[in-house]
């Protein structure tokens, strides 16, 4: 496993258990929005990942730090796409 499809599988779990709990109003999923932003760190500046990738990327960077229904469904449909990245193109 490479160190970016690892990356990319865990800012895509994350992700999930963000938006997972995000929607049911849980205060933990803030916990899992700081654990993304530290994925997306590691993951910004990276030349091998493809445009849609760098901006799903940069997208979560620049979040505020708040969440409601509309980023959470929003993020749970970035986790399905990075973790069909991660899963199919590498």
């Amino acid at each position: 496993m490479t160190d970016t499809r690892l990356l990319i599988g865990s800012l895509s779990n994350d992700l999930l258990r963000f938006s997972s709990l995000a929607q049911k109003g849980s205060p933990v999923a803030t916990r899992f929005l700081i654990e993304c932003q530290r994925w997306t760190k590691a993951l910004t500046g990276r030349t091998d990942l493809p445009p849609h990738l760098n901006k799903i990327i940069k997208d979560i960077s620049t979040n505020p730090g708040t969440f409601d229904q509309i980023i959470a469904e929003r993020y749970l449909m970035y986790s399905t796409l990075l973790q069909n990245y991660a899963l199919h193109s590498l």
